[in-house]
């Protein structure tokens, strides 16, 4: 498969791509909404927005896995956030976690999750060469 992105100044400092060309795809991978309420040993990460938002990327990773794709496969992605003011720092911690190639994105505000604790949860799409 290849994959192309349509890039731009400010998709790049906000780390997403306007657009993500895929070609001759293979698998695709059609992510549920994934959060990061509870680390990886059950505790509560209730009112840390950094590590609620680690959290969630580690257990997308792990699902991509599952499905034999890695975050580098991600072609898109629907973020909720609780607050917009967790816009910026979002954007931050997708640019360490996912390096330079963005998958194309979207951020909502919204008024409630499913769990009062929950902070933010991502959709996304990935696929996966043949």
């Amino acid at each position: 498969m290849q994959k192309s992105f349509v890039r731009g100044a400010r998709a790049q400092t906000r780390a997403y791509s306007p657009a993500v060309i895929t070609e001759g795809a293979g698998k695709i991978v059609w992510l549920a909404g994934h959060t990061g309420a509870v680390d990886d040993a059950g505790q509560s990460l209730a009112g840390d927005f950094d590590a609620q938002c680690r959290q969630t990327f580690r257990n997308i990773e792990k699902t991509l896995a599952e499905a034999g794709a890695k975050l580098a496969d991600l072609v898109t992605m629907t973020v909720f956030l609780i607050d917009a003011r967790h816009t910026t720092r979002m954007t931050e911690l997708r640019t360490e976690i996912l390096g330079k190639d963005f998958p194309a994105s979207a951020a909502i505000t919204v008024a409630g999750f499913a769990q009062p604790e929950m902070m933010i949860e991502i959709q996304a799409v990935a696929v996966v060469g043949r």
